[in-house]
């Protein structure tokens, strides 16, 4: 199970990497570094932004998501005020709920972690939406 509150980058994309099979001569290559630069990456807990893209595009994977699926569980809920402030930037009116997040919800609730109202509160998931999953998700499950 991914844990999305304490993010390694640097160990998923190692995964990603063994995942795939990839040769580290074209590693090096598409990221213009050496084995040792390479090696370091994989035991960085944060990248900059810029390689982290260059390292989605190689492994045809969103790490990026990983950081998104963190917001959704552990951000702050925004106050009214602050939510309706005009901006430049583009605004996203849903929460992307990956099955990596809906997966992780539900065990945290089978395995008696968290109950359905805790869920509901600690990660602002609307009861509906909870209650969707289990049934879509968990048909045989008993939760």
């Amino acid at each position: 199970m991914t844990n999305f509150k304490e993010i390694h980058i640097g160990k998923m994309i190692e995964k990603r990497i063994t995942e795939c099979g990839m040769d580290i001569s074209r590693i090096c290559s598409f990221m213009k570094c050496s084995t040792e630069e390479i090696n370091k990456m994989y035991e960085a807990e944060s990248l900059d932004a810029e390689v982290l893209l260059r390292w989605s595009k190689l492994l045809e994977y969103d790490f990026f998501r990983i950081y998104t699926q963190h917001l959704i569980l552990y951000a702050p809920p925004s106050s009214e005020k602050s939510s309706h402030k005009k901006t430049a930037l583009p605004q996203f009116r849903k929460n992307i709920y990956t099955r990596e997040i809906i997966d992780f919800v539900l065990e945290l609730i089978e395995s008696g972690k968290k109950t359905k109202l805790q869920v509901i509160d600690d990660y602002r998931i609307p009861k509906t939406t909870l209650y969707k999953w289990i049934e879509k998700y968990r048909k045989t499950a008993n939760i």
